[in-house]
């Protein structure tokens, strides 16, 4: 009888032989390619309201679940949340889900703007409500924001851990610092090892927890042809991996998946970026959180004008003892730190898709 493979050799082996099985097969990409060449292009001068909607889902997401819908009304558009789409394990009081509310209104606001509407943007305090977003004649403002609304990303890598010039970290905290939202910007090597002891124990007490494991899974896409088809979640190219057949991919999340490999690829992360943002803001309510993205999505596209590259280390917020101690770490009292933001210098990387804009709109 032949030996057993083990763990390791099974591993290799099943990647090699999704390689070769992908190996060749363009169908996939070229769709990813159309996909992303689609939701990239620039807004048009006379925009309609699924082009500025597709414009507004350019903005981030957890998970990338985009929890969102669109309601167009006379002169001004409604962005509600999709509670279809929330996400009960990570995001058990939907924080996260109305944060993405107040990324993609500040999105919306900017493009709005840009094309000479008013883009004011208010807090609907309706039990199902979001965000409502005015859209009567103003001035227009192409500012540098804007441009980057199509560039903005996520870059889930290792930087280089080039310290940002203080110019630059003016324009940064000057972004952050909106809509009622106090950044806290960390850049000694101390604050990150207590915010990297935070994640760490927040992300160990996550993939304890089985059912975290199986929503965040859910929210995959391995491979090109994943991304495409579903233009939501979090596409495998985005994080470094390779892109593997579906099948294979589940069974490869599942033996490498692993809280020692995601504490050490976290604590690499962290320690090789220039900084970290706290986003806190007045109040721990509906109209507080989406503030907090508003702000996150503002400095994430001053970011990007300046070159630089950002991601999420959200664990030290989503699980409730970490919060408390951040709260503690950052002198808050009982304000609620909302996102926690490193950024440095990075590579770009593949990007997530995005629904079609007649996907998320009301009829």
């Amino acid at each position: 009888m032949a030996a057993a493979l083990s763990r390791r050799e099974f591993a290799g082996g099943a990647l090699a032989a999704g390689l070769l099985s992908t190996s060749g097969c363009s169908g996939g990409q070229a769709a990813y390619d159309a996909a992303l060449a689609d939701m990239t292009r620039p807004l048009g001068d006379a925009p309609d309201v699924q082009d500025l909607v597709r414009y507004a889902t350019l903005a981030a997401s957890g998970h990338n679940t985009q929890p969102w819908k669109f309601a167009s009304r006379d002169n001004g558009i409604d962005i509600r949340p999709d509670f279809k789409r929330r996400t009960a394990v990570v995001d058990s009081d939907d924080h996260h889900l109305f944060a993405s509310l107040g990324c993609a209104a500040e999105n919306l606001s900017l493009a709005a703007r840009a094309r000479g509407m008013s883009g004011d943007a208010g807090f609907d305090a309706d039990p199902d409500g979001g965000v409502h977003l005015d859209l009567k004649p103003g001035a227009r403002e192409e500012i540098e924001l804007f441009v980057a609304i199509p560039v903005r990303q996520c870059s889930r890598a290792g930087y280089n851990g080039k310290p940002v010039p203080p110019d630059v970290m003016k324009r940064l905290e000057a972004a952050a610092g909106t809509s009622g939202v106090d950044p806290v910007f960390l850049t000694d090597r101390k604050a990150a090892e207590d915010i990297l002891s935070l994640v760490i124990a927040g992300n160990s007490r996550q993939m304890d927890d089985p059912a975290f494991v199986t929503e965040l899974k859910t929210w995959i896409r391995y491979n090109a042809s994943e991304a495409s088809e579903k233009r939501d979640g979090l596409y495998g190219a985005s994080s470094g991996n390779p892109t593997l057949p579906g099948w294979l991919g589940s069974i490869m999340f599942d033996l490498t998946f692993s809280k020692d490999a995601e504490n050490k690829k976290y604590a690499e992360h962290i320690r090789s970026s220039s900084g970290i943002v706290v986003f806190v803001a007045k109040t721990n309510d509906r109209e507080g959180w989406i503030a907090a993205g508003r702000a996150y999505q503002r400095f994430a596209l001053q970011a990007t004008v300046d070159g630089l590259k950002h991601a999420f280390i959200n664990q030290a917020v989503e699980v409730p003892e970490m919060r408390r101690e951040l709260q503690a770490l950052l002198s808050l009292g009982e304000r609620r730190p909302n996102l926690v933001v490193r950024f440095g210098y990075g590579p770009a990387m593949p990007k997530s898709l995005r629904r079609r804009a007649g996907d998320v709109i009301l009829s």
